[in-house]
């Protein structure tokens, strides 16, 4: 027979047992929601842009002048995509995200116009200064080329033609022009918008494939070798050219942010149009 201190801590176990077993039981299940927020980026919980998260490793984004690009850039997310830098307000009721299929192929195709143009202002002879910006490992046009293939092929969706006057065309002009006249400018809009596709937008990617494309990750998300060693590569470029800038310049780059922030925001709206 027990002892009556034993039959109390016997008790007292089980009873601690059940109590857990219950909580648990009674706990609701964790969701995650994807919104659209107020500058037009999409993210779940966590960093929205493509600048790392501040608990990251330490490395060239932590250097030189990208260092500021990025302080800015995060500056700019709301408190729900980067908890602890983001300063933006969320819109108090945020629309809820609904992609549709048709609006993701604009997406891609109108990304399209935008990296082709990026990849082609590094390659051309008649300005040197970006050469330093090819064969990055970042590059996504061909990629996306032959996902916009297997879409018309597998959903039998024709990708539409681009409007002159659509976000895609308007951003692609906007940087030629960008490259020729303004340096600068131009750097902060090929920093933000291929850094932002390598986090938040590849967070995005994965969202969509579970929800429309019966889980096929798409080639616009993989990068050939390891992403992180070309990102630092990309960012310790940015330091070097941006030592031959002017204080005034610099200062002129980094306000350049918001605008590379609203036009990616403006293709991004197209996947649930």
């Amino acid at each position: 027979m027990l002892s009556s201190t034993r039959r109390s801590s016997c008790f007292s176990a089980s009873l601690k047992t059940r109590t857990t077993s219950q909580s648990k039981l009674a706990r609701p299940p964790i969701r995650r929601a994807i919104v659209v927020l107020a500058h037009g980026s999409t993210a779940t919980q966590g960093n929205g842009h493509g600048h790392g998260s501040s608990t990251m490793e330490k490395g060239e984004k932590d250097k030189g002048f990208v260092k500021e690009m990025r302080t800015v850039a995060m500056k700019l997310h709301t408190r729900e995509q980067a908890p602890k830098e983001g300063q933006q307000q969320a819109a108090p009721k945020p629309k809820a995200w609904e992609p549709k299929r048709e609006g993701y192929l604009r997406f891609l195709a109108e990304s399209k116009a935008v990296y082709d143009v990026l990849e082609t202002v590094v390659q051309d002879p008649s300005q040197p200064e970006y050469a330093r910006f090819t064969k990055t490992g970042l590059e996504r046009s061909k990629a996306l080329a032959e996902d916009i293939k297997w879409f018309e092929s597998t959903y039998a969706l024709q990708a539409p033609p681009l409007n002159p006057d659509g976000p895609g065309a308007t951003y692609a002009a906007k940087i030629a022009e960008l490259a020729k006249s303004d340096p600068p400018a131009f750097i902060c809009h090929f920093y933000n918008f291929y850094f932002a596709h390598t986090a938040g937008g590849r967070m995005i990617g994965s969202k969509i494939s579970e929800m429309l494309l019966d889980k096929k990750e798409l080639q616009f998300y993989e990068y050939d070798g390891d992403m992180n060693t070309s990102l630092d590569a990309v960012r310790k470029s940015i330091n070097e050219i941006s030592e031959q800038w002017t204080a005034d310049q610099k200062a002129h780059c980094l306000e350049e942010t918001a605008a590379s922030f609203k036009f990616s925001g403006k293709i991004m709206e197209c996947i649930s149009a």
